[in-house]
């Protein structure tokens, strides 16, 4: 699920949480976190039409496999409830990754759950993909931050993955004729990337 594409993560604008991020509990999604793929469709959809963005709509069934993979990260509250979710997508053979479709129950919202949320998932993209560029799409400024903080830098769509597979996302996006019409040289969304340290041989 995502704003324009893949790695694009959802922050809706709501209310302020009296939770703090020690009320949370981030950990890698299993087998076990399947049963809550279709609430995590079900709210990106839900975000995305609420900022009137376009997404590239990602099934349950996808969802759940990425839990499987343990390519998925998710959050749960003091009570155990459902709190947030994201995931990693590779692209252009595992050169790329992409953390995608973030989201956040739209109560926790400015808890700071979000940026929990993404430590995470950018920890687990680190350990699976350690030489790969890891790279988002957002219009949302809080995801900015974090992603500045983590790293990454502002960059031009030419930096960024050239697999067709990545870019089809895209259609499904309100702004879809902007990026076709600048030939996917940019477009409302700002693409941000981390390049990890190179090592010694």
């Amino acid at each position: 699920m995502r704003t324009c594409a893949s790695a694009v993560e959802l922050q809706p604008i709501a209310s302020v949480s009296m939770e703090t991020q020690s009320d949370f509990t981030v950990v890698v999604a299993t087998e076990e976190h399947t049963p809550y793929a279709q609430q995590i469709c079900d709210e990106m959809e839900s975000s995305a039409k609420a900022r009137g963005t376009g997404i590239a709509k990602r099934s349950p069934e996808y969802v759940a496999l990425k839990m499987r993979e343990g390519k998925a990260v998710i959050a749960f509250d003091a009570e155990g409830k459902w709190a947030g979710f994201c995931y990693i997508e590779t692209w252009g053979h595992g050169e790329y990754v992409a953390n995608s479709g973030l989201i956040v129950s739209p109560h926790l919202r400015k808890s700071g759950l979000a940026k929990r949320i993404k430590q995470k998932v950018f920890e687990l993209s680190r350990n699976k993909y350690p030489h790969a560029k890891i790279f988002g799409l957002t219009t949302a400024l809080a995801v900015m931050k974090i992603n500045s903080d983590l790293g990454y830098r502002p960059v031009t769509y030419s930096e960024l993955t050239n697999d067709e597979e990545f870019w089809k996302g895209c259609r499904s996006c309100v702004n879809f004729d902007i990026l076709t019409a600048k030939n996917r040289s940019n477009c409302l969304c700002t693409a941000m990337l981390y390049v990890p340290p190179k090592t010694e041989e």
